[in-house]
Formats: structure tokens, C-alpha cells, sequence
């Protein structure tokens, strides 16, 4: 039989992403012509009837949930998968409106344990390491904050398309930078700015390979400890933080945990993730079940390499 050929991805950089760019800042610039109320309900609707079917959303999001909940009825992640493309939609619209983003949170109640510690490292100059999930909008306590006058800068996951991360950058620096892009040379920058007092917070509930064998949700994830490495490297407090979408699809409620204790690095991330799993159990429509969290195919495919 002839070898089969795989057809090429096209590069990044090349036309299909900048004619994806083109069309995603053109809706983007749409909904952001449109009042807060008509514009987030909007990008929700069309993010669950249109983007997440076509792009495959829909679809990662039953097979996680089916992964993780095998009993769950088919209706049921049907809903949740449907609910979690409405978030994300409604979440990139909100975090594109800086501004829109700021006067909304102007006057955020803010609770949780978390938030004296928080006071009391800004008023002493020490380094803060805050830490969040891929849950709601996980923007909206870093605003709620930064009208309180911190100033948290972060490390952030550069996206494929390099015309939308562009922009996409430029937009996260507007809240309240600086921002440093995942690598080497970007955590070297996050670094220093922790070891000189200032704050930064890191979204740690994305798949790395070279993460520590870990359950999230009870399956198995590799999971990154680098939040916590930079916290024991700098004296920083690791503290996790939260954002919780209302009913009403709007507004929030915003919850700072108590500070983890220093330890051992992965101890430390299993005390981030069991805060994050809370969340989830509690409203698992609000988590970004369209990431590729847990890649069973390809665990299982090093697990057989490595007993061999």
C-alpha cells in the first residue's frame, strides 16, 4: 500500500493567519462598537453557535468531559461544552475593552483570606506570585486589583498565530504590564521583576510534557511547578486567585485564597490545583474545557517508551 502523506499545517506567519487576524479583529471590532450589556452576550452566542462547532470546541470539550466523567450523560456535557464556548466568548470580548474592563471592576467586592496578605506585601514591597486557572475570566480579579493600585505584571503562553498574538499582547500590557512571554528568557524577566517587590501571576492548568506527573480532576496531567519555583526563588508569596461568573453573565465575585506555605515545589502545585478542582466541581461550565489539559493518547504512548 502507498505510504500515506500527511498535508502540511501552513507556517506560522503565512496567509491563513493573517487572513484569520483579519477576520477575528474585524469581529472584534464590531462587538466592541456595541454597549458592554449587547457586546458580551453577543461574542458569547456567537462563540457557542458558530466558532466553537466549527473549530473542533465543542468537540474537545464532550471528549474531556467524557474523560473525566465517564458516567456523565451525553446531554449533559452537550450543556456544559455549550456553556463553556459562551464564557470564552463572553471572556475574550471583556479582556479586549481595557478600559471597559477597568469601570466595571472599579468598585469589585473582593474577598478571601488572601486579600490582607496581599495588602500587607504591597505596603512592605514584597514579591507576590499569584496564581489562577483558565476559569471564568481570569482577568477580572488582576483589573479588580489594579483599581486598587497593584500593579501585577504576568507570564503568558504566546499564541500559534503571531499576527494575533501581537495584539494580543499589546492588549494584556494595557491592564497592567509588564508581560513576559512563556520560555526562558521570559521567566528570567518575571524573575527580576518579583525580586524588585513587584507582583506577577501565572495560569498554571495548561499541558506541558515536561510537567510533574499529577491528578487533575483524578487523571493523570503533567503539570508545570514553575509558579512555585519562583515564588521560593524570589521570597514571593504564592497566593491563588479567582474569578466566578453570576448568573446573570456579567458580573463576578472575586476570592483570594490564603497564601500557600514554601515547600516543596510540587506540593506547593498540588495545593494550587485542589483550589482550582473546588472551582470546577462547583461550576464546571465555567472552566476552559476546550484546552487539551490532559492528551491521554500521548501519555499513554510515553508511558509504553518508557517501559521498554
Amino acid at each position: 500500500m502507498p505510504e500515506k502523506t500527511k498535508t502540511p499545517k501552513p507556517a506560522p506567519g503565512g496567509i491563513t493567519d493573517w487572513i484569520v487576524d483579519r477576520l477575528l479583529r474585524g469581529l472584534i471590532a464590531l462587538a466592541l462598537a456595541l454597549p458592554w450589556e449587547r457586546r458580551v452576550p453577543l461574542m458569547g452566542w456567537i462563540t457557542r453557535r458558530l466558532i466553537a462547532p466549527l473549530a473542533g470546541y465543542r468537540r474537545r470539550a464532550m471528549a474531556n468531559l467524557a474523560y473525566v466523567y465517564p458516567d456523565m450523560p451525553k446531554p449533559r456535557r452537550r450543556e456544559i461544552a455549550d456553556a463553556v464556548a459562551d464564557n470564552a466568548g463572553r471572556t475574550m470580548i471583556e479582556n479586549y475593552d481595557t478600559a471597559g474592563l477597568l469601570a466595571r471592576t472599579a468598585a469589585q467586592k473582593i474577598t478571601g483570606p488572601g486579600l490582607a496578605a496581599l495588602e500587607e506585601a504591597k505596603a512592605a514591597g514584597r514579591p507576590v506570585m499569584l496564581v489562577t486557572g483558565h476559569f471564568a475570566n481570569f482577568e477580572v480579579p488582576r483589573a479588580a486589583l489594579v483599581n486598587r493600585g497593584f500593579k501585577i505584571g504576568g507570564l503568558y503562553r504566546p499564541m500559534s498565530n503571531p499576527f494575533f498574538n501581537e495584539h494580543y499582547k499589546r492588549n494584556m500590557e494595557r491592564l497592567s504590564g509588564p508581560v513576559f512571554p512563556q520560555g526562558r528568557r521570559g521567566t528570567l524577566g518575571l524573575v527580576k521583576h518579583l525580586k524588585q517587590g513587584g507582583m506577577g501571576i501565572l495560569l498554571f492548568d495548561i499541558y506541558d510534557s515536561a510537567g510533574v506527573p499529577m491528578d487533575f480532576l483524578g487523571k493523570p496531567a503533567p503539570t508545570l511547578t514553575s509558579a512555585a519555583e519562583i515564588a521560593l526563588r524570589t521570597d514571593a508569596l504564592l497566593i491563588p486567585f479567582f474569578a466566578h461568573r453570576k448568573t446573570d453573565g456579567l458580573n463576578f465575585d472575586v476570592e483570594i485564597d490564603a497564601q500557600v506555605p514554601h515547600g516543596d515545589p510540587t506540593t506547593m502545585t498540588r495545593t494550587l490545583t485542589q483550589a482550582l478542582e473546588q472551582r470546577i466541581e462547583r461550576s464546571p461550565e465555567q472552566w476552559f474545557w476546550i484546552h487539551r489539559r490532559w492528551k491521554p493518547k500521548r501519555q499513554a504512548r510515553k508511558a509504553r517508551r518508557q517501559s521498554t
